[in-house]
């Protein structure tokens, strides 16, 4: 199983091409799909009961020795001959946490958009969307580990513009101009430039994606990232993926002049096996970067590094499915707090479960 923002993307632009390339009008039923998910984390740093002191700086899972509720999640999908919409809704704290700037509502529209396949293989895009970036997603059903990456976490979440994506061969192209990362709604004349370039080799058993965006959030700051996946299925029950990605951020001082950039970067390898149906097996490794102190575990310090593993179990029973996890982060600095001091070692227990539909 390929868990890649991107690959859902390229199947339904490739998918509803197919449809859209014939001469007669094919109005298609709505497809409505969704899942649930919720979860239990435990920290061993036992960490005080405060909302904001969980020993985790992840997407998704901030809690500690608490049963938590994710998301309910509903998916729409209609199609009448080259035209089709799409409209994703989500209900709960991982939805709250994906669209942070919507006013913090549990409540979010994860994805809502309008498509049209003028030719074959060509697929106009209007709305918000799901990032191409990165190897991981915010719906639950589309990770084997249930906690999230550093670069998934400090990276988009989603885009609202347009865009455009043609596939020709083995290999597919997409250009957009959007909002800047994660607003739906941007009152302003500054936008950003994204871009992917996909490739099938090895019979399609190897997959590679390019990823990336650039613009400016407002006048005094502009942003980009490059971001790359690989997926290859060695045997049929052992696969690898891999992500890496930069992100650079750029600002003006008062005179109007342009300094230093500042970045973030990580590298990260996925081991997936599953010695049987009902099994999957997944570890994640992860190096994220952080020496210009960007990001959530580095703010008000010095920047630093942080090695993260994580352990997790797909027990797979029809459509649901459990996820039991150990995580063990390792940082270079004491990020982690604990009753009796700092750490710079985090280790937890987590068991999440989704059903999806």
């Amino acid at each position: 199983m390929y868990n890649v923002k991107t690959t859902a993307i390229i199947l339904i632009a490739m998918g509803s091409s197919r449809v859209f390339a014939q001469d007669s009008v094919v109005v298609s039923r709505p497809v409505i799909t969704g899942f649930a998910d919720a979860y239990y984390r435990y920290s061993l740093l036992n960490p005080a009961a405060t909302e904001d002191n969980f020993e985790n700086f992840t997407s998704f899972t901030n809690s500690h020795n608490s049963f938590e509720l994710g998301m309910l999640s509903v998916k729409v999908e209609h199609a009448i001959g080259k035209v089709g919409v799409v409209g994703d809704l989500g209900f709960g704290k991982r939805a709250r946490e994906f669209s942070y700037n919507d006013e913090e509502s549990m409540l979010a529209i994860k994805q809502l958009y309008l498509s049209y396949s003028p030719w074959e293989n060509v697929k106009l895009t209007g709305g918000s969307w799901a990032t191409h970036i990165g190897y991981e997603l915010v719906d639950a059903p589309g990770n084997r580990n249930y906690s999230m990456s550093y670069m998934f976490s400090y990276g988009p979440f989603f885009h609202t513009g347009l865009k455009a994506e043609i596939a020709s061969g083995k290999s597919g192209f997409m250009l957009g101009f959007v909002n800047p990362t994660d607003f739906k709604s941007a009152n302003f004349s500054r936008k950003y430039v994204i871009g992917q370039y996909s490739l099938a080799l090895a019979e399609e058993k190897v997959k590679l994606y390019l990823n990336g965006l650039i613009g400016k959030a407002d006048s005094d700051n502009r942003n980009n990232q490059i971001d790359m996946v690989v997926t290859g299925a060695v045997t049929d029950k052992f696969s690898m993926g891999y992500n890496g990605t930069v992100a650079t951020s750029q600002g003006q001082d008062i005179s109007g002049k342009w300094l230093a950039s500042s970045r973030w970067w990580g590298s990260a390898l996925y081991f997936n096996y599953d010695p049987a149906t009902a099994l999957g097996l997944t570890l994640r490794t992860e190096y994220f970067s952080d020496s210009d102190a960007m990001t959530g575990p580095f703010v008000n310090t010095a920047g630093g590094n942080v090695f993260s593993a994580t352990l997790s179990a797909n027990i797979r029973m029809s459509n649901l499915v459990f996820i039991p996890e150990v995580r063990i982060d390792n940082a270079s600095t004491n990020i982690f707090t604990k009753p009796s001091g700092t750490s710079g070692s985090s280790p937890s227990f987590l068991f999440g479960a989704y059903y999806k539909f």
